[in-house]
């Protein structure tokens, strides 16, 4: 997490999981137009253009709006959509399941637990062991490589050089 997300943002905590009651004025405020208009107006970023799409570090994926944890890299997988992918979420409580009927479809749409945040949908596709494919727009995602994998990965590259 940047210093300066963390000034814009007082809400955003790895560590809290308290529900947030945020207006969206404040949250109009704190956050980077882009963020604010996938999270808060359920937009949708392009396809093929979130850094996530293709990452591949080991880690933990976080609601870029308020810090919750959402998904860890070892549910992530690729699938073809365009956007970061996932089987499965960290916890039950951590993202929260609305039906949506925009643009004539009827899809699940998938929103952060905690600050109630648009991540995208989940649809009934994807591998097993849960045969879910969250689809997520990439913008609405933090990342933090794991602790343990840097270690090994440090420990592994001073050992070549």
């Amino acid at each position: 997490m940047e210093d300066s997300k963390e000034q814009r943002n007082p809400f955003y905590s790895r560590v809290d999981k308290s529900p947030l009651d945020v207006s969206e004025e404040e949250w109009k405020k704190m956050l980077s137009r882009e963020v604010y208009d996938v999270a808060r107006r359920k937009a949708t970023e392009r396809p093929w253009t979130s850094r996530y799409e293709t990452f591949a570090e080991i880690g933990t994926y976080y609601c870029a709006v308020c810090g919750n944890a959402l998904f860890r890299s070892d549910t992530k997988f690729e699938s073809g959509c365009g956007w970061p992918s996932f089987y499965e979420p960290i916890s039950k409580g951590g993202i929260i399941y609305a039906e949506d009927h925009s643009f004539g479809m009827t899809r699940t749409e998938v929103m952060c637990g905690r600050c109630q945040s648009h991540l995208g949908h989940v649809f009934p596709d994807g591998p097993p062991p849960t045969n879910l494919r969250f689809c997520i727009n990439g913008v609405v995602l933090d990342f933090e490589k794991a602790q343990e994998a840097e270690k090994q990965y440090q420990k592994g590259h001073n050992n070549t050089n």
